[in-house]
């Protein structure tokens, strides 16, 4: 699958669905950015069943701020709707492929239960 831009305008349409959605927020300028878009890249063409979508941080300032991004690239995994991971850092492929597996794995359910306020 083709990696979606990602903009302020489909953001929340696009992780708000269900399956597993992992984005990357970048920049033009950055180093370890450009060095991690192939892999992103590549790990996108393998997950036709996930989608991938990248934030230019330079051009989304607002989305960037709404999640704190202070380093990039930084790595977001959602999943259902919830974010379930978000670090910066670049990943080789071997990492990312084992990232995809975990978020894939996770027990939904059981995330959202440990979420919720306990009384």
């Amino acid at each position: 699958m083709a990696v979606v831009n990602l903009t302020k305008s489909n953001f929340t349409e696009i992780v708000k669905q269900p399956g597993t959605v992992l984005v990357d927020f970048w920049a033009s300028w950055c180093g370890p950015c450009r060095m991690f878009a192939p892999v992103f890249e590549q790990a996108a063409l393998q997950h036709g069943d996930i989608t991938f979508g990248k934030v230019n941080t330079e051009s989304e300032v607002e989305l960037a701020r709404t999640f704190g991004i202070s380093s990039i690239p930084t790595l977001m995994v959602v999943r259902d709707g919830v974010v379930v991971y978000a670090q910066p850092g670049a990943l080789p492929a071997v990492a990312l492929e084992e990232l995809i597996t975990w978020a894939c794995e996770l027990d939904m359910d059981q995330v959202r239960a440990d979420a919720r306020p306990h009384r």
